[in-house]
């Protein structure tokens, strides 16, 4: 089924661009995956007027603002909303995020719960500093806790304490890189950790973590509902990769990027200082090469970028390292930026045993094995070169956040307290086409958001390095 447009006429009825042999253009109409389930559960009625309704009172919908009953459509484009097919008020889409007039839980009676789990990612203090903020200062919530060391601590036999959080204890904390409440990998008992928000009396539990750490706090929301617990299960979804389906971007990518593109640079330096130098640079990536991408679009110095969403050749006349030894004789350098996901099917079967702590299989090291395979290549050819390799990933993950991820840190969590203070559980904040929604713990999970081969990022990328499509 297609779509057909043409508006261009002669001025006497007929279509000039028929007249003229000319075929209309055709807007083929996408295949679109089924809708996933968007409901966001809420644990019931909303009977208390907020202490925002008064700022609710005197906001005005307008471009730069959703009321709280409009929805955020899935869908941007013509073609996309055409194969709907459906009226206007049933094409699916997002809960907006922001306050409601009426609330869940009553203020002075609520406590609040943060936790962070998993790696390490530029944002942790912004995001634990602006939820104790908004909990506080917004909702006069009087008591908000932070759970030390991931899910860990709230498990007995670790130890673990936790920690009173007061606008004052975190007034500096978005200063420092990593996380004040500190973390761990792996997952715990929700028996254990239901218990624990019991034992603290908590109301309302923030996860900030990636997808291991929502599929927990999936598994806690059950276990609450199964006891008849009231309790929200709220997350800041937390990912260095930018691997979320239906969020923009995940806070701390912009950080991560931006200092990613200084190694490219580095690379670059060190491969025009040697004759027939060659910088090679490891980024973060394990399913999705976002970071490469952007980063070698913001140092336009990369002369192959490798991700692992586009599989890649090394030898051969159209393979990765005849083309790096063309840009070496042509310009006298060449710099290859590769994603650690990339390229795992040249280097063996793997282990499918190999699992880390958060339960994902252990990736081979691409970029050492590419320095080899690289320096081999040369040497075969009697070509003398020098390879610079550089690998700054925990380098970048340890850092503060830059001011726009801070202050996109900032807003999720306010958005995350206005989403547990209603009531609504079992939920992520994100922003979707630039609009801040509620999305299910289970859709953020569903699956890996990667570049797409064929749109415009690599695209672009494809035209910054001047690599061919495929290394093949």
């Amino acid at each position: 089924m297609s779509t057909a447009f043409s508006d261009e006429h002669d001025g006497s009825g007929h279509d000039a661009g028929h007249d003229a042999g000319h075929e209309a253009s055709v807007v083929e109409l996408p295949r679109l995956e089924p809708t996933p389930d968007l409901t966001i559960r809420t644990l019931g009625p909303a009977r208390i007027t907020s202490p925002m309704a008064p700022v609710l009172d005197a906001t005005r919908t307008t471009e730069h603002y959703i009321s709280e009953n409009d929805r955020v459509l899935l869908d941007d484009t013509l073609s996309r909303i055409s194969s709907r097919g459906v009226p206007p008020g049933e094409l699916p889409g997002l809960e907006p995020c922001g306050p409601r007039r009426q609330i869940f839980f009553d203020p002075a009676k609520t406590r609040a719960a943060i936790v962070t789990c998993g790696g390490l990612c530029p944002g942790l203090n912004d995001v634990i500093a602006g939820l104790v903020r908004t909990l506080t200062y917004h909702y006069r919530v009087r008591r908000v806790v932070g759970i030390r060391n991931g899910y860990q601590g709230f498990v007995p036999d670790y130890g673990h304490d936790v920690v009173e959080l007061t606008p004052e204890s975190v007034r500096d904390i978005a200063t420092d890189g990593g996380t004040v409440l500190g973390t761990s990998r792996g997952p715990q008992d929700p028996e254990e950790i239901v218990d624990c928000l019991e034992q603290l009396h908590v109301n309302v539990l923030f996860v900030v973590g990636g997808d291991g750490s929502m599929r927990g706090a999936m598994k806690i929301a059950r276990v609450l509902e199964e006891r008849g617990l009231r309790i929200a299960v709220v997350g800041i979804p937390k990912t260095i990769d930018n691997d979320i389906p239906y969020i923009d971007q995940s806070f701390g990518f912009q950080t991560a990027f931006s200092l990613a593109s200084d190694a490219i640079r580095a690379a670059q330096v060190e491969a025009k200082s040697t004759a027939n130098g060659i910088g090679l640079v490891k980024l973060m990536g394990r399913h999705s090469g976002f970071i490469a991408c952007y980063a070698a679009l913001a140092r336009s110095g990369a002369d192959a970028v490798l991700i692992p969403e586009v599989p890649f050749a090394l030898d051969g006349e159209h393979g990765l390292l005849a083309h790096v030894r063309r840009r070496v004789s042509e310009r006298g350098h060449a710099v290859v930026v590769v994603a650690e996901g990339a390229g795992q099917e040249l280097m063996g079967d793997p282990d499918d045993a190999a699992r880390d702590a958060s339960g994902n299989a252990k990736l081979r090291d691409i970029g050492p094995w590419l320095h080899r395979r690289i320096g081999d290549h040369f040497c075969d050819a009697g070509i003398e070169t020098s390879i610079r390799y550089i690998d700054p990933s925990y380098a970048i993950r340890s850092v503060p956040a830059n001011p726009y991820d801070s202050v996109y840190c900032t807003r999720l969590s306010q958005a995350a307290v206005h989403a547990a203070m209603s009531g609504r559980t079992e939920m992520v904040v994100g922003r979707y086409r630039r609009r801040f929604v509620h999305i299910p713990m289970s859709v953020a999970v569903s699956r890996r958001n990667q570049v797409d081969p064929h749109g415009d990022l690599w695209l672009a990328v494809l035209e910054s390095t001047g690599q061919p499509v495929r290394f093949a």
